[in-house]
């Protein structure tokens, strides 16, 4: 009998859009794959916000990563924390203790929050980044109108009834407009003692305009659809203190009892592994083939990396740059398995950019053509509900947004996770 060499191994850290895209783009090569998240489930975060606002259920955006891979035999999927990489032993160092052996590695690690050196204020003002993050941003923003309901303060009722979102990016954007639907159109039945309509929804951004990833044109009409809303668009001042009573910014206090986080991210702990170049958000610089320099055999990709577009930009933390690049790592690794010249640089195809301010408007900026208004909002909802996993997500999707666009009515308004009353949840 003759031994037969195992086949090579690929481990991919993390179960995010590069991540699958990797192992889907496998499919058929002579490799093992080992699939390593912390979390069991694949997490669409374009449409995260949603679930923090009342709009969707977690199961219409989250699947489960087993059931995603379960026909590829070829494929396991271990649940585990990644506490480091040693690259000399070619070993994933878990949190338990346990290691796992690679002969290539790809880090799809993502990225968190950044609370630009201020990190004592998670506690008072959550980002949004997974689905217990939304869970909790949505417990937080229902049970300020039920603690409204009941109390006699006028002014703490008013903190009650404000709402604070840092940064005014798409995250920022997106929020602000739901929650304002939500206050305004909504709820406004469904309480006897307080009026949601005179709920303030206030979206502070440091910057000079809003959405500063887009043309001026359409950064200033998404500022008005916002007016129209009744969002206060805050811009010029950076906060300089969130706590339980509220923010301050630009000198001014305002109390407000819900402080959301769409600020910035910082990256995953990948470049403190390999002890890697980074970026001042702590994202892996890598080379033109996206593999870590020094580590020929460990590519990094997604919210992990910093590289450059063709036009000289940063390549987009967004779900289609994260795909490209998850698919290129895998016609590099299948050429190099096959003995062919491996691809060139990676080149990241921008198709576009999209952000919706409620349910009545989006704006897209394809570069040859930018659409702002219902149009927008039609296509940005045709785009995501094409990238959602499975025909029966994408009908129930569909259908919840159709129900909301006609009736006005959300039907995941449920409190969840925690204590419900003042004096047991103090968040």
């Amino acid at each position: 009998m003759t031994d037969h060499p195992a086949p090579h191994h690929v481990v991919v850290v993390g179960a995010g859009f590069g991540g699958l895209q990797v192992v889907h783009n496998l499919a058929g090569a002579p490799v093992t794959i080992t699939i390593l998240d912390r979390r069991n489930h694949h997490l669409f975060q374009p449409l995260l916000y949603q679930v923090a606002t009342t709009s969707l259920a977690t199961s219409e955006i989250a699947w489960p990563v087993r059931h995603l891979v379960y026909k590829r035999k070829e494929v396991e999927t271990l649940l585990g924390a990644v506490a480091g990489v040693d690259a000399g032993r070619r070993k994933v160092l878990l949190e338990d203790g346990a290691e796992i052996a690679y002969d290539t590695l790809v880090l799809a690690t993502g990225a968190r929050h950044a609370y630009f050196g201020h990190d004592e204020w998670e506690p008072f003002a959550p980002g949004l980044k997974t689905l217990e993050d939304a869970t909790t941003i949505r417990r937080r923003i229902l049970l300020a109108f039920e603690r409204a309901e009941r109390e006699t303060d006028p002014a703490k009722k008013a903190a009650l009834l404000t709402f604070v979102i840092i940064g005014a990016g798409p995250t920022g954007v997106e929020l602000a407009g739901t929650i304002a639907e939500l206050a305004h159109e909504n709820l406004r039945e469904d309480f006897r003692h307080i009026d949601t309509r005179t709920a303030r929804v206030v979206l502070i951004e440091a910057g000079p305009r809003i959405l500063p990833g887009f043309k001026e044109e359409l950064s200033a009409y998404a500022q008005k659809a916002l007016d129209r809303l009744g969002v206060e668009v805050k811009l010029g001042n950076p906060v300089s203190n969130c706590s339980a009573e509220g923010v301050v910014f630009g000198g001014e206090k305002l109390a407000a009892k819900t402080i959301l986080w769409a600020a910035g991210v910082q990256a995953s702990r990948a470049a403190e592994w390999l002890g890697a170049p980074a970026d001042r958000v702590g994202r892996v610089i890598v080379d033109p083939n996206l593999t870590v320099p020094g580590h020929p055999n460990i590519f990094a990709i997604g919210d992990t990396i910093a590289i450059n577009g063709p036009d000289g930009n940063p390549v987009p933390g967004i779900a289609p740059a994260a795909k490209q690049e998850g698919a290129y790592v895998a016609e590099v690794i299948k050429a190099r398995l096959q003995g062919k010249p491996a691809p060139g640089p990676f080149q990241y195809k921008h198709a576009g950019s999209l952000a919706t301010i409620g349910k009545r408007a989006a704006i897209a900026d394809f570069g040859w053509i930018k659409v702002r208004g219902s149009l927008a909002w039609w296509l940005w909802g045709i785009v995501h509900i094409y990238f959602l996993i499975g025909l029966r997500n994408r009908l129930g999707v569909a259908l919840s947004w159709l129900w909301i666009y006609l009736l006005g009515q959300r039907s995941a308004r449920l409190i969840t996770q925690g204590k419900q009353w003042a004096g047991e949840d103090k968040a």
